[in-house]
């Protein structure tokens, strides 16, 4: 779940401006590092605003064959799509914008797409060539989370009033955090919607397996004493959204540490499954297996990198 991302403005109020490029397909090593360089004191760290502009078009490929998700654990399904009909890998995948237009691993066991290009209310703009890769409504999705607050956000629900309040003359609070993290799943479940129609998938989105991507890459509050609480709330919107829209096998994909630095380690969302990322190889996948969930649920997934590519071993 890595790209290249920009960091053009000011990473909090008062701060100095930051620029940085993040390399394609950066080592998490390096990731990590940079999060937790980016934890000024301020409203936000790391991508700053949003930049989660307007969704871009979405391609609309020759169909694929839509197939039930077969998995009943809440893992990804099998089943690849796109990649001839070669023996299966023993690995899956995950793959989302920084893939796009290049080749992609034939026949994995499972695949996950990011329905975002980097960041929360943008498009995937490969969203539907992938599905179709990961076959059809059997690839499992992953979403983009944040939580910039108010001063940042030119998508903070000022006014709203559901499925909270937002009182536009006191926007900086739970409720419109909740909100914020609302409107934005639902809008990668439209994402996901419109991909689906363009593939004429004729299943819901909510039958496969949805991935709550929570990173230090993606911009969320700090620097004050509610902030961890205020990105509890953008999260805790982001579920009941999904939930809303049907969604049943949800979790969230992170590492300790950044769970830790964005949510305070919360153990609100133990009902739903970790995938941990940072393995490196196979061998740390496997031993990431072996630890806690970060959500303090169970680990059900672990990242590695194999052959220039984000691979996942099922634990």
């Amino acid at each position: 779940m890595r790209g290249t991302v920009t960091l053009p403005r000011s990473i909090s109020q008062g701060s100095v401006p930051v620029s940085l490029s993040v390399p394609r397909r950066l080592s998490f090593a390096v990731a990590l590092a940079l999060g937790a360089a980016l934890t000024v004191t301020g409203t936000a760290f790391a991508v700053p605003p949003e930049r989660d502009g307007p969704d871009v078009v979405i391609d609309a490929p020759s169909p694929a064959p839509s197939t039930p998700e077969t998995a009943a654990t809440g893992k990804p399904g099998g089943g690849g799509g796109g990649g001839g009909g070669g023996p299966k890998v023993t690995r899956g995948y995950d793959v989302s914008y920084p893939q796009c237009g290049g080749a992609l691993p034939s026949n994995p066991a499972f695949a996950i797409v990011g329905v975002n290009g980097g960041r929360v209310f943008s498009a995937n703009p490969c969203l539907a060539t992938q599905i179709a890769w990961g076959g059809g409504a059997n690839a499992g999705l992953y979403a983009n989370t944040g939580n910039p607050g108010p001063a940042l956000s030119s998508f903070w629900p000022n006014g709203q009033t559901t499925p909270r309040v937002c009182d536009a003359a006191n926007p900086d609070t739970a409720d419109c955090a909740y909100d914020y993290g609302w409107n934005a799943a639902s809008n990668s479940f439209q994402t996901a919607q419109s991909a689906y129609a363009s593939l004429s998938i004729a299943a819901s989105p909510a039958a496969t397996s949805w991935w709550l991507d929570v990173e230090t890459s993606n911009s969320w509050r700090s620097g004050s004493a509610n902030s961890v609480g205020l990105n509890v709330a953008a999260l805790q919107g982001e579920v009941d959204a999904l939930r809303a829209a049907g969604v049943t096998k949800l979790g969230f994909y992170s590492t300790q540490q950044q769970w830790n630095q964005i949510t305070g380690g919360s153990l609100a969302f133990s009902a739903y499954p970790s995938w941990l990322a940072g393995g490196g190889t196979l061998k740390g996948a496997q031993q990431l297996c072996t630890r806690p969930a970060f959500t303090g649920g169970a680990t059900v997934l672990a990242q590695y990198f194999a052959s220039g590519f984000d691979a996942d071993q099922p634990c």
